[in-house]
């Protein structure tokens, strides 16, 4: 009986980081998506990121998605991380280089990212918009 006891309470501990690490896998794999699109100027596909009720009360316009197309977007890097310790929810301050197709004038900005862990979705979504290139 005495055995058990530690046993149990090593294979509890056990599930709950193996629990943790998958949302934390979840959470990278949504963060590399995303960046990989941004990097690859697929930026119509970054709709798909965004959480539908964030999508209501802020819609991507046409003209938004036509203004983000006039570039092509040179670096995206990292600059900041900030994670809650519930592990729910992270903002992330991203600086992303673009260039514009028709001129080759190049713009920076910085642009934060809000995620969050939906859990009637199961999945990491974004709550906050699309870089916008009239912001630098």
């Amino acid at each position: 009986m005495k055995t058990r006891l530690p046993l149990l309470l090593l294979t509890a501990f056990a599930l709950v980081a193996c629990g943790g690490s998958g949302n934390v896998r979840e959470r990278q794999e949504a963060l590399d998506a995303w960046e990989n699109r941004v990097r690859w100027s697929a930026f119509e596909t970054l709709v798909d990121f965004i959480h539908p009720e964030w999508l209501d009360e802020n819609p991507v316009t046409e003209l938004d998605l036509e203004r983000l197309n006039q570039f092509r977007v040179t670096e995206y890097r990292v600059r900041a991380i900030l994670a809650d310790p519930d592990g729910q929810s992270l903002e992330r301050r991203a600086r992303i280089r673009l260039v514009n197709v028709h001129n080759h004038r190049e713009r920076v900005i910085d642009h934060l990212e809000v995620w969050r862990y939906d859990d009637e979705r199961k999945r990491w979504l974004l709550h906050s918009g699309l870089p916008d290139p009239r912001r630098y």
